[in-house]
């Protein structure tokens, strides 16, 4: 699992370029919680906004995540592990003011940054 990207990947880097080219600017890796162990790929501090970017298999994704035929006690295990970080991890964002925006690598990257753009002009326009 250490080959396994924790920044960087493939989906990540396109919805990254997808915003840059539209003048979006973001922080890459950013802790919003400092006092929380957790990292967002992409965020928009001013907006309040975190974008984590989410492996169809390591979060098990509803469409795509096939559980695996050998070991199957342990990745289970491991993949709702994350789905319950991934919860608690959304629930103290909220708490905190922060909006969490969870986006699977096999969602089209311009549908993603659409979505993101509108939700970042919503809530600038609310301030």
């Amino acid at each position: 699992m250490r080959g396994n990207r924790s920044r960087d990947t493939s989906p990540e880097k396109l919805l990254r370029k997808e915003l840059f080219e539209r003048g979006m600017r973001y922080r890459v890796s950013y802790r919003p919680l400092p006092s929380l162990r957790r990292t967002a790929d992409i965020a928009f501090p001013g907006a309040r906004v975190a974008v984590f970017v989410d492996g169809c298999f390591w979060h098990g994704c509803p469409e795509h995540c096939r559980w695996p035929a050998t070991n199957k006690e342990f990745w289970r295990k491991k993949i709702e592990g994350n789905q319950a970080r991934d919860s608690t991890t959304n629930h103290a964002l909220e708490e905190a003011g922060w909006v969490t925006v969870r986006v699977w690598e096999h969602e089209d990257p311009t549908e993603a940054a659409d979505r993101l753009i509108n939700l970042i002009a919503e809530r600038r326009a609310g301030r």
